[in-house]
C-alpha cells in the first residue's frame, strides 16, 4: 500500500479525435463536387429537335390526340373542344399523344395532369427526321 501513495496517479490513454477525419472528407467532398459541377456546367451542348415537313397522319398510331400550337386538341382529325375532349378521353383506355418538339413543356404537363385521363394509358409519338437526302 505504501507503494501506491509514491506513484503518481495513472493516466487515461489519449483517444483519437474522429471528428477531424469528418471534416476533412466532408471538405473534400464539397471540393470535388463544387469543381466537376463548374464542369458540367461549362460545356454548351446544343441539342437539335426533330422537325417534319409533311406529316401522314393515317400513318400514325390510332387514336391519335394532336396537341396544336396554340394548345387546341384534335382526336383523329376532329377538333375537340374542353368539355368534348374531357368527355371524349374519359372512355378512352389508351390514347397517343402528339405535341410539337418547340411546344412548353407545361403543355404537355398539364394535358397529362387533366383528370379524364388518370386511368388513360399515355403513349407520347414522336416522328423522326431524316432530312433531305435520305
Amino acid at each position: 500500500m505504501g507503494l501506491r501513495k509514491v506513484l503518481p496517479p495513472g493516466q487515461k490513454p489519449l483517444q483519437a479525435d474522429n471528428s477531424l477525419f469528418i471534416v476533412n472528407i466532408v471538405l473534400l467532398l464539397i471540393l470535388f463536387f463544387l469543381a466537376t459541377g463548374q464542369l458540367m456546367n461549362s460545356r454548351d451542348v446544343p441539342v437539335l429537335l426533330s422537325k417534319t415537313t409533311e406529316l401522314d397522319i393515317e400513318s400514325l398510331p390510332k387514336p391519335l390526340l394532336l396537341v396544336g400550337a396554340d394548345g387546341a386538341l384534335t382526336l383523329d382529325g376532329t377538333d375537340l373542344s374542353s368539355q368534348e375532349a374531357a368527355e371524349t378521353l374519359a372512355q378512352l383506355s389508351l390514347v397517343h399523344v402528339l405535341i410539337e418538339g418547340e411546344a412548353p413543356a407545361t403543355r404537355l404537363i398539364d394535358l397529362m395532369a387533366r383528370p379524364e385521363l388518370e386511368k388513360v394509358e399515355v403513349r407520347l409519338v414522336t416522328i423522326h427526321y431524316r432530312g433531305e437526302g435520305a
